[in-house]
């Protein structure tokens, strides 16, 4: 789940002093290889998050675990497409610092990214009840299907967007365009006002950037945890009581754990994704743990390269995070991978035909 800072502005080319210049060759090496890859996976991740709606709908949604992937993709996809504007002035601002802006460039950097980190938030909520049903399932098998039916969890998802914009509406609510004269050249031109943002922007660290997110990670290192013993335990047990002609049967033959073979890919594939969520999330726990300690890792201060350089890293995180899981699908979903080969086939046929 998302860098939560924005970690850019002009002012990283400006006129600064002596102390400015610490982790500035760190920074500028981390920009000059992570930043031109973000186009590249965006677009991928747009294209993969679109794929996954339309093979998801087409193979049907008829349980938990396809609803909350479903709606996991449309999360996904909103945040990559929200956070592009962002994204391409990140580039510019690095690749051609002399480019006369129309505007203030702090609209193409602010309006649309903390909504863009909304829905990534929401991503992050849809990961940790995966992780959690998926436990629920583990523990408590006989139980799962009354406890956690498709309608709750179309309640979960609903509720999981709503917990996201509640906490996110105070710092979005901060940013908004107004208009000013240059008195320079007597023209309007429009830029990003920000009324109160320090204090408010403090309140959102210790909130959604700290204790919110140590919660989920928390969460999601107990579920993972509690699935792969689960997952070596199957394992286990399927090598001692399957000889070799019987494993040929075992998808439609579950074991004494209850833990069909489809049963162990739907683990597999949700360990997957909660695994992936949290090694996303590890560089910006940790630099967000340090920026509340110490208020000087932000822009503006003698460690803005550092601030700049952690931010990056965390938003590159963030894209792969937000655009890999079709490799997981593809790999673990018998169904998806059969509607994917599909897909191919009648391209494939379709070129021949032409």
């Amino acid at each position: 789940m998302a860098s939560n800072s924005t970690a850019f502005n002009s002012t990283a080319f400006s006129t600064i002093t002596p102390t400015y210049y610490l982790y500035m060759k760190e920074f500028e090496w981390t920009s000059n290889v992570l930043v031109p890859s973000w186009p590249i996976i965006i677009l991928f991740g747009i294209l993969a998050n679109l794929t996954n709606i339309s093979i998801f709908l087409k193979t049907g949604v008829k349980d938990n675990v396809t609803t909350l992937l479903l709606s996991l993709s449309v999360s996904d996809l909103l945040y990559l497409v929200l956070i592009s504007p962002t994204a391409c002035t990140f580039i510019l601002l690095i690749f051609a610092p002399d480019w006369s802006w129309p505007f203030d460039h702090h609209i193409g950097i602010d309006l649309l990214y903390w909504p863009a980190i909304t829905c990534y938030d929401c991503s992050a909520f849809l990961s940790v009840w995966l992780g959690i049903i998926r436990c629920a399932c583990v523990a408590m098998p006989l139980r799962f299907k009354s406890v956690f039916t498709k309608a709750r969890t179309v309640k979960i998802v609903i509720a999981s967007f709503l917990l996201a914009v509640s906490l996110r509406i105070p710092i979005i609510s901060v940013f908004r365009v107004v208009w000013r004269t240059n008195p320079n050249t007597n023209s309007s031109y429009a830029y990003i006002y920000k009324p109160n943002r320090e204090t408010i922007t403090r309140v959102n660290d210790i909130l959604n950037r700290n204790s919110i997110l140590y919660i989920n990670f928390i969460i999601m290192i107990t579920c993972v945890s509690v699935l792969s013993f689960q997952l070596l335990r199957a394992s286990r047990i399927r090598r001692s009581f399957f000889s070799a002609s019987a494993a040929q049967q075992e998808s439609a033959k579950p074991d004494k754990q209850g833990l069909s073979t489809r049963d162990l890919h739907v683990l597999q594939s949700v360990l997957l994704v909660c695994s992936i969520f949290i090694m996303s999330q590890t560089p910006f726990l940790m630099y967000s743990t340090a920026r509340l300690i110490n208020q000087e890792l932000d822009i503006g201060t003698r460690y803005k390269f550092l601030f700049s350089m952690f931010s990056i890293i965390s938003l590159t995180c963030s894209h792969l995070n937000a655009s890999v899981n079709i490799f997981v699908y593809y790999r673990y979903n018998s169904k998806y991978r059969a509607q994917i080969n599909s897909m191919f086939k009648t391209r494939e046929t379709s070129l021949k035909t032409n």
